[in-house]
């Protein structure tokens, strides 16, 4: 992979910027924290040389001085709102972030469930967090919001809120995922704060878009393909051009509430803190772009995988055609197609040589690898067999699994399995390759070569099953898929 942006000089000039804001508010300040914390391999797609992790290493650098604040959506939690990329709920999600943070020793201080109107789903959730000490706070719909500001600045408004006791000087204000009423929360602790006399400020941390690239860069394009289920679409900062002539992106929902926002920032603090959306933000990415053509094409590859995903998502009924249709009218303006994404035609190709289902990878080198589904092996099952045999440099005759072995867990899937389809998934698979391991050295050679899967690119003649979805997402490849379901989950 070619580098494109420097993880170091990011993490740097990043905390540099948001001591800046720190200091600007008396030090004490609440970051509204969008985007993933660990994980965001969405960023170090777009940008090649992002590190997924870099979020949580910023976080770590203000460790003593930080403590977190989770917000969770009563209605994400009613309605069970599953996480694409981890197929898990939020309410799961959080309670992996609470645990993984914690091993970092960094404040937890609380979560706060927002938007509650007596869902019944929210109470098992709350007994779980208090099980694990963690303290909760419940908020109701603010009265008044989002235009009446007299009543939303009043104790009818966000003095019916519990107070949140902080005592650091970063707040991090942040969420398993969207619309889970984080910048409520921030406002309603500012509206607290300054009714203790404390001079608290707010600001917003966002990876996309980036404020100070061009409108039609394609790594703002790819947010917005990345977000066409949101509705966010990308704009000049009207605000902000005419406070300052100068050009800024940012998205349609951020600039159409920022009157709303601005005037209630103005009522909490008696003073106008920003001019414009962008000014709230503290992004630091473009400076840290060091090969804009190599960005550029990474940002456009991630632009098709949204394409294909979007389509999935419909043909498998939990998407919508408006987002294949805005995505696709993304890819028009970029100028990109699904031709420009070279690993499709080697599965396709592949499928319609062996009339069955398959899948290709290209390597780091450029090579293709193929696998095609069999009486014994599911097509991903035989891909990665092939990919992990090539890159320990293991001949294609050798076995991994002896056919006997696949044989006899084959006649046991048979057996005891409802199923059409008995050939053997990825987890079932690596669970044999797993048990055979100790006795066979080629087999923990392959293994090895497990962390070179990451970040090669992948597509699919048809619709990987969630299964094997979830197994090929967490070694790293950029699957792509066609939107052609097959007649069983496997």
């Amino acid at each position: 992979m070619e580098i494109a942006f420097d993880n170091e000089k990011y993490l740097k000039i990043q905390k540099e910027k948001i001591e800046e804001r720190i200091k600007m508010f008396d030090n004490k300040l609440y970051l509204e924290f969008g985007g993933k914390i660990f994980d965001d391999y969405n960023a170090s797609r777009v940008l090649p040389g992002f590190s997924p992790d870099a979020k949580i290493k910023l976080l770590q650098g203000f460790k003593d001085d930080l403590e977190i604040i989770f917000c969770i959506n009563a209605n994400n939690i009613q309605k069970n709102k599953i996480r694409a990329d981890y197929g898990i709920g939020y309410d799961v999600e959080l309670l992996r972030l609470i645990d993984n943070i914690s091993k970092l020793d960094i404040k937890i201080n609380s979560v706060v469930i927002t938007m509650y109107t007596g869902q019944e789903e929210v109470e098992k959730l709350k007994n779980m967090l208090e099980n694990k000490k963690v303290k909760v706070y419940i908020h109701k719909p603010t009265k008044g919001y989002p235009d009446d500001t007299k009543t939303i600045v009043s104790e009818e408004g966000y003095g019916k809120n519990p107070y949140i006791e902080t005592s650091k000087k970063l707040v991090v204000v942040t969420a398993p995922g969207p619309n889970s009423g984080k910048l409520g929360t921030c406002l309603s602790q500012l509206y607290h704060e300054h009714k203790r006399g404390v001079k608290a400020g707010y600001a917003k941390f966002e990876t996309f878009p980036v404020w100070d690239l061009p409108l039609m860069h394609p790594v703002n394009m790819s947010y917005e393909a990345a977000t066409a289920d949101l509705g966010d679409i990308n704009m000049i900062d009207s605000f902000h051009l005419e406070e300052y002539n100068i050009k800024a992106v940012n998205y349609n929902r951020d600039i159409s509430a920022f009157p709303i926002l601005k005037n209630i920032l103005n009522k909490i603090t008696g003073k106008n803190i920003y001019n414009s959306p962008t000014d709230m933000g503290v992004n630091m990415i473009s400076k840290c772009i060091v090969n804009d053509e190599v960005t550029k094409n990474a940002a456009r590859m991630e632009i098709i995988r949204r394409y294909y995903e979007s389509l999935c998502d419909y043909k498998k009924g939990i998407g919508n055609k408006e987002v294949v249709e805005t995505i696709k009218q993304i890819m028009n303006k970029a100028g990109i197609s699904i031709s420009d994404r070279e690993i499709i035609k080697y599965a396709l190709e592949k499928s319609e040589k062996t009339n069955s289902n398959a899948l290709a990878i290209m390597l780091e080198n450029g090579k293709i690898i193929t696998g095609k589904e069999s009486e014994l092996l599911s097509a991903s099952s035989a891909l990665l067999i092939n990919t992990m045999k090539e890159l320990a440099g293991i001949p294609d005759d050798v076995y991994l699994l002896s056919p006997s072995v696949l044989e006899s867990i084959f006649k046991l899937k048979q057996k005891t399995s409802y199923k059409r389809n008995y050939s053997l998934n990825l987890p079932e698979v690596l669970i044999a390759l797993s048990i055979c391991e100790k006795t066979n050295p080629v087999i923990e050679k392959t293994f090895e070569c497990i962390d070179k899967l990451r970040g090669l690119e992948a597509h699919s003649s048809y619709i990987v099953s969630t299964t094997e979805l979830k197994v090929l997402k967490s070694s790293g490849i950029n699957l792509t898929c066609e939107p052609k379901l097959l007649g069983y989950e496997e």
